[in-house]
């Protein structure tokens, strides 16, 4: 398995499209009570642009990407949006990344003046190059939750909350826990309301959220995640008594990149036919000799790795497996040549 985390532009893209299709792995397939949002979902990228050029060519290719966005997306012109940098950054609300309940007008200056910019995130510093853009959804809190599916050596688990938000606390001490053993079904919808939303009042949330993490955790399974969280996921009651609308409006997720040869058409069928992107953790950019590795890592079930440290220095490793590479490198640092260690993996 070699997990990478996607931006939230495709991880939303494969939930769009798969959401309702995916077999389920459930004892029983219930019948979806909740209603999925429709696939609105805006990306401006600015990746090919660098932070070298003159400003007035990079003012120009943020407007002609601004403008490109709008062409594809005529919604965004009559809508109350969302706007945020994509670039696997957390908590980007506490850093002041996310732009609420504004008009195209508001979100094209918001990006304007950030786009292909250096910022700091804690201690961690990068430009930003690609943004999301998406509907803006009122919601009251008490309508916020927080899902996540991550797999583990015994099978998968799913934890759930029925707070979400950005101020959520702690989630490993507050949330309920129902595990998925290995090549054993997902439990039924009753099951899963027994072992995770027995703090929801409302029969109908409950019932909508039960089947809707049962097409979750099919999703997960047919496209190869390992780690998949929603927070916060939101259930919107209609008036007329029809069925709930379930809204995932943050999103993190990772895939399994070994298993590109199975589900690799699937990830690109979501994106237009475009190959999955995994893009380099916020505050690095892949080098050439990274990517080619990373490149290879996907084609194999081996777990073939590279980090550039220091590209200049004198001691170069070629170890196999993590506990090998975590050993001679910290024999190196103990050594005194910490600040001449090349690289790592």
């Amino acid at each position: 398995m070699s997990a990478k985390a996607v931006r939230e532009y495709d991880g939303k893209l494969l939930l769009a499209n798969y959401l309702l299709q995916s077999p389920t792995v459930a004892a029983e397939k219930p019948t979806a009570a909740f209603v999925p949002p429709q696939p609105r979902l805006a990306q401006v990228n600015l990746a090919h642009v660098s932070t070298s050029e003159p400003a007035d060519k990079i003012a120009q290719a943020v407007a002609e990407a601004l403008d490109a966005a709008e062409r594809q997306n005529p919604w965004l012109a009559t809508t109350k949006l969302v706007a945020k940098p994509d670039q696997l950054i957390k908590r980007r609300g506490k850093s002041g990344l996310l732009l609420l309940n504004a008009d195209w007008a508001s979100v094209k200056e918001w990006i304007s003046e950030r786009a292909v910019k250096e910022v700091s995130v804690g201690t961690i510093s990068g430009v930003l190059k690609t943004f999301l853009v998406e509907p803006f959804v009122p919601h009251p809190q008490d309508a916020e939750y927080y899902v996540c599916i991550q797999s583990h050596r015994e099978g998968d688990e799913i934890l759930f909350t029925h707070e979400g938000g950005i101020d959520i606390g702690d989630v490993d001490a507050k949330a309920t826990r129902l595990a998925v053993p290995i090549d054993q079904p997902l439990a039924s919808s009753s099951e899963i309301e027994a072992a995770l939303l027995g703090d929801i009042a409302s029969e109908t949330q409950k019932h909508a959220l039960a089947t809707f993490i049962e097409r979750l955790y099919a999703v997960y399974v047919d496209l190869n995640f390992t780690y998949l969280e929603i927070n916060p996921l939101v259930v919107l009651e209609a008036a007329d008594g029809s069925a709930p609308q379930v809204v995932y409006l943050d999103l993190a997720a990772k895939l399994d990149q070994t298993a590109e040869f199975e589900s690799g058409d699937k990830w690109a069928k979501a994106r237009g036919g475009a190959a999955m992107e995994f893009p380099a953790p916020f505050g690095r950019e892949l080098s050439k000799e990274e990517a080619y590795i990373q490149e290879l890592d996907a084609k194999t079930g081996a777990s073939l790795k590279l980090t550039i440290l220091n590209k200049n220095g004198r001691v170069w490793t070629m170890v196999a497996g993590g506990g090998a590479s975590v050993v001679y490198s910290d024999a190196i640092a103990a050594l005194g040549y910490a600040h001449e260690l090349a690289n790592y993996g």
